[in-house]
């Protein structure tokens, strides 16, 4: 991230869901660095089940956030 790498995002319990995802890394540090990015910023998830939930591909485009196909 910026030439530099972000901390380990460790969930002390539970697995992690949808709603993890969004409220545990997306909404504190994508949107944040999408904010501070150019405009032609594109997202790059693994395809993890979390991140492919509509949960997710609604808040994306509400935040802004490409993602790659």
């Amino acid at each position: 991230m910026l030439n530099d790498r972000t901390p380990l995002n460790v969930f002390e319990r539970g697995s992690v869901t949808n709603v993890r995802y969004r409220d545990a890394v997306l909404q504190p540090y994508v949107r944040l660095f999408r904010g501070a990015c150019d405009p032609e910023f594109i997202l790059i998830d693994d395809n993890a089940r979390q991140h492919r939930d509509l949960l997710v591909d609604e808040f994306l485009p509400s935040e802004d956030i490409l993602r790659m196909d």
